[in-house]
């Protein structure tokens, strides 16, 4: 039997009775109003239609992959910062022992001349039995103590360096602080917006979502007409990678085909798009950036009338989807979570840029 409790109005004095049927039924419509402009939000019943579940589950889908290019972008920026960080440690830790050591050679150097040195050099010149050997002994003494002073010079100066280093490390420290909030912030909202995606697919009956692909046909973006596109899918040199380490690329990213999406991965046995693409060029032995922003800058652009496998081909004015191309037309990517590494066509999405490293 469904709870209910009463709630006033302050000073009204009137109450409104609220169910737990009520607070469901209104958190459903909530979850559902957002449907992109033009879609039926509701079947003749008056529920909301499995066309418009769809879209709003391709655009969570689309905001968690914003989400987690921006998550493996800020985890990037941490782990450079702790390697920085650690650095900067290390030298801190070598110079406060350099600056020990300097501080333990003075105080022995100055601690025997006080031993041997605590009189008027004139009077123990007169009172001295043998002026000569005192008159070396002197200049022996005259040179410990100008060595004394630079080597006073010398802490001085790496004291200086090593309050220098402290600071550079509190700094990066703060700096390493604020990337990991961000990553803790982008994690949060990628979750956030895949857990509201699975309750939509999970309140609908089975087989009521429509097919998902990556797009719904050919895309175009800056400098890719419908005539280049045309182009790139019926011929161009795409027989053949364009180098032995993009050749070796695309038969690792055949070779993952099938595997599962999962964001923030990048291999071996799950990716998403961006990670996809970093495990493969790396399984030939070439370094390229993490995300799919800083891919599109990782090589040569190239038109997509010129595209051979092994090219990154980066989709969204944001960049925030990137895939390999296959030849033929054909693209390798990691698509959404729930999906597999797969073929698609290569106009699946608006098209940004083509780079080939």
């Amino acid at each position: 039997m469904a709870s209910c409790r009463r709630v006033a109005k302050p000073g009204s004095g009137r109450v409104t009775v609220w169910t737990a049927a009520s607070a469901a039924a209104v958190a459903s419509v909530a979850a559902l109003s957002a449907v992109p402009a033009g879609a039926e939000p509701h079947d003749p019943a008056g529920h909301p239609s499995a066309r418009s579940v769809g879209d709003r589950i391709t655009t969570l889908y689309t905001q968690a992959e914003r989400a987690t290019e921006r998550y493996n972008a800020a985890e990037t920026r941490s782990r450079a910062l702790r390697r920085q960080v650690d650095r900067v440690q290390d030298r801190v830790a070598r110079g406060q022992g350099r600056v020990n050591r300097m501080r333990a050679a003075l105080g022995a150097l100055a601690g025997g001349q006080y031993r041997t040195g605590g009189i008027d050099p004139a009077l123990a010149l007169l009172l001295s039995g043998d002026p000569d050997h005192y008159l070396d002994r002197a200049a022996t003494l005259e040179r410990i103590s100008n060595r004394q002073a630079a080597q006073l010079r010398v802490l001085q100066s790496a004291q200086r360096t090593l309050r220098q280093e402290r600071a550079e490390a509190a700094a990066k420290l703060v700096r390493l602080e604020h990337s990991r909030r961000a990553v803790a912030r982008h994690k949060r909202a990628v979750q956030r917006r895949l857990a509201t995606a699975r309750r939509l697919v999970n309140a609908l009956p089975p087989g009521a979502l429509p097919g998902r692909g990556s797009g719904t046909g050919p895309g175009t973006g800056p400098g890719f007409g419908s005539d280049e596109l045309s182009g790139g899918l019926n011929g161009g040199p795409d027989a053949a990678p364009s180098s032995g380490w993009a050749s070796a690329a695309f038969g690792a990213a055949r070779a993952a085909v099938g595997q599962p999406y999962a964001w923030g991965q990048a291999g071996p046995t799950a990716f998403d798009c961006s990670g996809l693409m970093q495990w493969a060029y790396a399984r030939a032995g070439v370094a390229i950036p993490r995300t799919s922003q800083a891919q599109a800058h990782a090589g040569q652009p190239v038109p997509l009338s010129q595209a051979r496998p092994g090219d990154l081909v980066v989709y969204r004015s944001d960049a925030s989807h990137v895939a390999m191309y296959a030849g033929n037309g054909q693209v390798i990517h990691a698509p959404y979570p729930g999906a597999r590494v797969r073929y698609d066509p290569v106009g699946m999405l608006p098209i940004s840029s083509i780079t080939r490293v």
